[in-house]
């Protein structure tokens, strides 16, 4: 397990090399390409409350993160029509199409590290890394007194 812990730390480098560039280039902070991430991710259209959960920040950070966001044309915040309290947070188009380039060479990246692993030796690493990252999900943070 070490070793995959090796690996891991390394891949975590990398991608994080890749997104802090992508922040650099386009003026954010590296939270708030974390936030179109999970903007980009969500199953169901993202709220701000959502975003706190999934980011773990407070509310006054993620309305300030939301706001840079806003500004530098990143998303959009929709009031739904049912209840006009709602908002929800769309990744602008433009903004979509920047990060798909940014991020392509990751995807490229992707498809060649799996292209020698068959269908079913895919399925098992996809089913470690969904099982891993259930398992990190559980793991608390610091205790606040530290």
């Amino acid at each position: 397990m070490a070793a995959f812990a090796v690996q891991l730390r390394r891949m975590h480098g990398e991608v994080g090399r890749v997104i802090q560039q992508y922040a650099a280039r386009q003026h954010l902070h590296v939270t708030d390409v974390q936030a179109l991430a999970a903007i980009l991710d969500a199953p169901e259209p993202m709220t701000p409350t959502g975003l706190r959960a999934v980011l773990g920040l407070t509310s006054g950070a993620v309305t300030a993160c939301v706001d840079r966001l806003e500004r530098a044309g990143q998303v959009r915040r929709v009031r739904e029509d049912t209840d006009r309290r709602v908002v929800h947070l769309h990744y602008a188009a433009a903004a979509r199409a920047a990060a798909r380039t940014h991020f392509r060479p990751l995807a490229d990246a992707l498809i060649r590290s799996g292209a020698d692993f068959d269908e079913h030796e895919l399925t098992v690493v996809l089913r470690f890394l969904t099982a891993l990252n259930d398992a990190l999900a559980e793991v608390p943070g610091l205790p606040a007194d530290r």
